[in-house]
């Protein structure tokens, strides 16, 4: 073969490699990331995780790119990402009852996480699993949901367990009769009222005020947020063991059009990343939680309290029952002929995962789980296309 070294071959050897370049990048593409979590937040640094994940697993052929508190709201993430005024969303699925309800019943049964002698860890491990797995694999109706929304399902966290934040002592059922207590979904709004307790519907913003003023008792919330609110400024006493559960919607959701525009691999890329972001999520939970345990026990103007045998008795009592109450709930409210069924099955789920997320102690032992069980399953030649 003969190289000519001519004006002419050179024209054509460049020609050639640019076509070769383009060929290879061909998908180059920045995606948009939209949250209504603060900068520097546990939801903030998750973001990060999942953005340097799929850059990294897609060989740079995408790049994510966060936009934090100014693209879209918690509150117009479902809608914005529906419309594509963002490729990803962080979605706080128990806010939006019209358009996720079989998924929302779901994060509605953490409490069941209660009936295990199980720390914070295994609980926020074991949930994120559970549910992406179910939703995966097993909830036609979750996935119609956010086909009709024209979404695409990417994995949920949660939180670490709640506890009671309180500016006065709650220790026994007696204790708890009549206070007024801020709940932050309708399982705690039944368990408070079933304790004798009245619940409060507040935005967590005015909590601070409310724990402050005495316009709350107490407020029920996991440890992080002790110091990501500055409730620990207002508490002075904090009871562990109830009412328990955690706060289970902090999904990731992608626009449908942007979903289907990407390769095969591509999509695999996103789904890495998106087993990277629940394990974060669930990570930087737990951290906080141990750390801030920690933090109250050395604080000496704040009690910490171990609720009282009676109330822990009554509080498992009513997990059993409520479970019942959420599936009879979504089958009168939401159609859902099948919840009784699926909270059956979830109930298998929760406690496989309990079982499985025993040995892992570091997030990337849990990323590296999340993606073996669930998220390296998924057909990314027929999922959501």
């Amino acid at each position: 073969m003969t190289y000519l070294k001519t004006p002419l071959a050179g024209f054509i050897a460049g020609a050639a490699l640019t076509g070769m370049l383009a060929a290879g990048n061909v998908e180059a593409r920045e995606l948009s990331f939209a949250s209504g979590a603060t900068p520097n937040s546990i939801g903030s640094k998750s973001i990060e995780v999942f953005a340097n994940a799929i850059t990294e697993r897609s060989g740079g052929d995408l790049t994510v790119k966060p936009y934090m508190q100014s693209l879209l709201s918690f509150m117009e993430t479902p809608p914005g990402l529906r419309d594509g005024m963002a490729d990803f969303g962080a979605v706080l699925t128990p806010y939006f009852q019209t358009e996720f309800p079989s998924t929302i019943m779901l994060t509605e049964l953490t409490m069941l996480l209660e009936l295990d002698d199980i720390s914070a860890r295994e609980a926020t491990f074991a949930f994120g699993g559970a549910i992406s797995e179910y939703v995966f694999n097993d909830c036609p109706e979750c996935l119609d949901e956010y086909t009709n929304s024209n979404q695409v399902f990417l994995g949920i966290s949660g939180s670490t367990p709640y506890t009671l934040i309180c500016n006065k002592p709650v220790v026994t059922r007696e204790d708890i009769e009549g206070k007024r207590i801020r709940i932050g979904g309708p399982q705690w709004a039944r368990w408070a009222q079933a304790m004798g307790a009245s619940p409060v519907s507040m935005a967590v913003n005015e909590v601070y005020e409310g724990l402050g003023q005495g316009v709350l008792d107490c407020t029920a919330h996991n440890l992080p947020d002790l110091t990501n609110f500055n409730f620990i400024e207002v508490t002075s006493d904090i009871t562990l063991g109830v009412p328990g559960g955690i706060f289970g919607g902090i999904a990731t959701h992608m626009n449908a059009d942007a979903w289907k525009g990407l390769s095969a691999e591509n999509r695999e890329a996103v789904l890495y990343g998106s087993a990277a972001i629940i394990a974060e999520l669930a990570r930087l939970y737990v951290k906080e939680h141990d750390e801030n345990r920690q933090l109250i026990e050395d604080k000496e103007d704040i009690t910490v309290h171990e609720a009282g045998s009676e109330l822990k008795a009554a509080t498992r009592q009513f997990i059993e029952q409520d479970a019942e109450t959420i599936a009879t709930r979504y089958q009168e409210n939401h159609g859902l002929e099948r919840s009784g069924e699926m909270i059956a099955e979830f109930r298998k789920s929760l406690n496989r995962w309990v079982d499985l997320v025993q040995d892992v102690e570091t997030g990337e032992e849990l990323q590296q789980l999340y993606w073996d069980e669930v998220f390296s399953k998924v057909d990314v030649n027929q999922y959501g296309m």
